[in-house]
């Protein structure tokens, strides 16, 4: 059996009506499938429609061989153990009977033929680096990375044919993102990951972009994607240009045939006024030249029409790459200044800051570790919505938190209206003229926040927060990247760029990390020290 997924003339809707695919064909086969798009192109919701979660309005979807899907959130029952969660606790618990002396028919059925299903499920969980997690603990006891990890083990011990992972590298540190590249690299079978994660896009055999309810294929990774992409856009606006000077041309040859017939109509009038022919002769030319005159006008509408569809097209074929730009004039800090102390901090689950740190004039701080580390802990704690156990913290400019969940929003008002929330001295006119930099133009900033997909949610939150009154100029981003695509990253990335505060960033993305400047690393393993890129990478 050739394992693949065929989905044909696929459609599927939002209960509100929004239509997300119509008429989709696509085929996948065996090898790594990068599938990439802008937040909200379909990318989640294909995936569940593959996977069987969601169901097609019409077509259909054909899949040969079992399928694991690995989601974008992962939630698993904390007091389940380790095995239950692995999905091997029966046949584990037979397989330790029968060693035992039970001899029954019904444990040999719950084995089956699936004798080794304890040394397999430590071999998995090792090569993702769960070695260290007794299958006898209970969910609650791991961290966040090493739950979705346990979820991935669970998938690889069912050797699936189809392996379908949403955004996996999503809250794994380094450590745990290393291990998943090779699992990704070592699968046998049909594999279609959707990530933002560019080291993770790299390892693919090939890139379906998802745009406007179709796939375009790419062959090679995704730095092959990228330059094809790029040559492609190039090609694009060279067509635009060629077309604008079409229509431009066009335009021009319309106004010179009307300005000709015109004059042809003043001549033919004159003719008759003056009678100088039978009247049956000017009656005939004159029939002649209106059906002469209506030709050349069709014909040259016809043109234009044509010219206006060809610039139409090529207008299609180019990318909205709008970037967020912003002048934030009031965030600066002057060099030296001191932003923010902390001193002899212990955090609320164990882990602190020795002695004093502190962060002056406009920094770029790394914060990086292990899952379960305490960056969130230490984020929240400085933010003032945790209490540290003992120790000082403070503040001494405006400070704003992004917090991973993107809760700051409040979702039953509109954009324009949880900016006003931060910025309440604002004018509306001053709002909106802002939110337009942030891509909220007209309309768009009048949508409720419930209704925004995650990038402009990320996109709104950001404004929300770089708008607030006091201007912040300390600015904390905890895992900023998750659940962004690659243009709102780009997007992140610009923003920052025009910030002019001191910045602290909790992220295992090193790409983005040295993209927005990086100019301290600060590890925290149990306790928090000055580190180096170098040493993180490694």
């Amino acid at each position: 059996m050739t394992r693949s997924i065929t989905c044909s003339s696929l459609a599927f809707s939002w209960p509100d009506g929004t239509p997300v695919f119509d008429g989709l064909d696509v085929a996948f086969g065996p090898g790594r499938t990068g599938l990439v798009g802008v937040n909200g192109s379909g990318k989640s919701t294909l995936l569940k429609l593959i996977a069987g979660l969601l169901t097609p309005a019409d077509g259909s979807v054909r899949v040969a061989g079992e399928v694991g899907h690995l989601p974008q959130t992962v939630t698993l029952d904390t007091t389940l153990r380790v095995d239950q969660a692995l999905g091997i606790a029966a046949r584990r618990a037979a397989l330790h009977a029968i060693e035992a002396g039970d001899a029954s028919e019904a444990r040999f059925e719950a084995v089956g033929d699936d004798w080794d299903v304890e040394e397999r499920a430590l071999a998995t969980l090792g090569e993702l680096g769960l070695g260290h997690v007794d299958l006898d603990r209970t969910v609650g006891e791991v961290s966040g990375g090493e739950s979705v990890l346990l979820r991935l083990a669970a998938l690889l011990l069912r050797r699936p044919d189809v392996l379908l992972l949403d955004e996996p590298t999503n809250n794994l540190d380094l450590y745990a993102r290393r291990r998943l590249y090779e699992a990704v690299a070592s699968f046998p079978g049909v594999l279609v990951v959707v990530s933002h994660d560019r080291e993770l896009l790299e390892l693919v055999d090939r890139i379906a972009d998802l745009h406007s309810g179709e796939i375009t294929w790419y062959g090679g990774n995704y730095s092959a994607y990228e330059e094809s992409l790029a040559t492609e856009q190039e090609a694009a606006e060279r067509m635009v240009r060629a077309a604008e000077a079409g229509l431009r041309k066009e335009k021009r040859e319309l106004a010179d045939a009307q300005m000709k017939l015109a004059r042809r109509r003043r001549y033919g009038q004159k003719m008759w006024d003056q009678k100088r022919e039978p009247k049956i002769v000017m009656g005939a030319r004159k029939r002649a030249a209106q059906e002469s005159a209506g030709k050349h006008r069709i014909l040259h509408e016809e043109r234009l029409a044509d010219a206006r569809e060809r610039l139409d097209e090529a207008v299609d074929a180019v990318r909205d790459d709008d970037e967020i730009r912003v002048e934030l004039p009031y965030t600066a800090v002057p060099p030296g200044r001191e932003v923010l102390l902390l001193r002899d901090l212990q955090l609320a689950y164990g882990a602190r800051v020795a002695g004093g740190f502190e962060l002056r004039g406009p920094e770029r701080v790394a914060l990086v570790g292990r899952n379960g580390a305490g960056k969130t802990t230490l984020l929240r704690t400085i933010a003032g919505e945790l209490a540290p156990v003992a120790g000082e913290v403070h503040t001494h400019v405006p400070l704003r938190f992004l917090p991973q969940r993107l809760d700051v929003l409040d979702d039953t008002l509109t954009v324009a209206e949880n900016v006003a929330r931060f910025a309440p001295d604002a004018t509306n006119n001053r709002i909106r003229a802002r939110l337009a930099r942030f891509l909220f133009r007209g309309a768009r900033a009048d949508r409720r926040a419930a209704t925004l997909s995650g990038g402009e949610r990320f996109r709104a939150t950001l404004a929300a927060l770089m708008l607030a009154e006091p201007a912040p100029q300390l600015l904390m981003l905890d895992e900023p990247t998750n659940n962004l695509d690659m243009a709102s990253v780009r997007q992140l990335t610009t923003a920052l760029e025009s910030y002019e505060g001191a910045l602290v960033v909790a992220s295992h993305d090193l790409p983005f990390l040295e993209s927005v400047g990086i100019t301290r690393w600060l590890l925290l393993d149990g306790e928090l020290r000055e580190s180096s890129l170098e040493e993180v990478a490694d």
